[in-house]
């Protein structure tokens, strides 16, 4: 293991991937809307299509940022699994009633690979002086 993954711990990497991942698939509608569309069906509502995508980029963007912090994995942690969770609902919800179409089904499988992912991976640890900050405050020390 290289010196970066020891001092920031084993989600690092899935927190670059995941993302780059959001930050790709945000920007997608946003670049070229017109190959998004074709893909995922045209939409009536193309502004709720670019605030989702831009909603996307700010998460991954938050993520790639937050893998390289020492606190950094565990919030990267958490963007990921809300974002990941939110779409799969949304894929899930709305697929079987012909609102979006099945190819909807493809990101809803990436959404479950991603939730498993951080799932599996080990959590990110406090790091100590945290950990000695919120211990001190439990047992102050009286000056004589």
């Amino acid at each position: 293991m290289d010196r970066t993954a020891e001092r920031h711990g084993p989600g690092q990497a899935l927190a670059l991937a995941h993302g780059a991942f959001n930050v790709v698939g945000g920007l997608w509608p946003l670049a070229h809307l017109r190959s998004f569309t074709w893909v995922f069906g045209p939409k009536t509502d193309v502004w709720l299509q670019r605030t989702t995508g831009g909603l996307l980029v700010s998460a991954g963007l938050a993520q790639l940022a937050a893998a390289t912090e020492p606190h950094g994995p565990a919030h990267a942690r958490r963007v990921g699994l809300g974002t990941a969770l939110t779409l799969l609902a949304v894929d899930l919800a709305y697929v079987p009633r012909g609102r979006i179409r099945p190819t909807y089904l493809l990101d809803a499988a990436m959404e479950v690979a991603w939730i498993a992912a951080w799932l599996r991976a080990p959590r990110p640890r406090r790091p100590a002086r945290t950990r000695r900050v919120r211990r001190a405050a439990r047992h102050p020390r009286t000056h004589p």
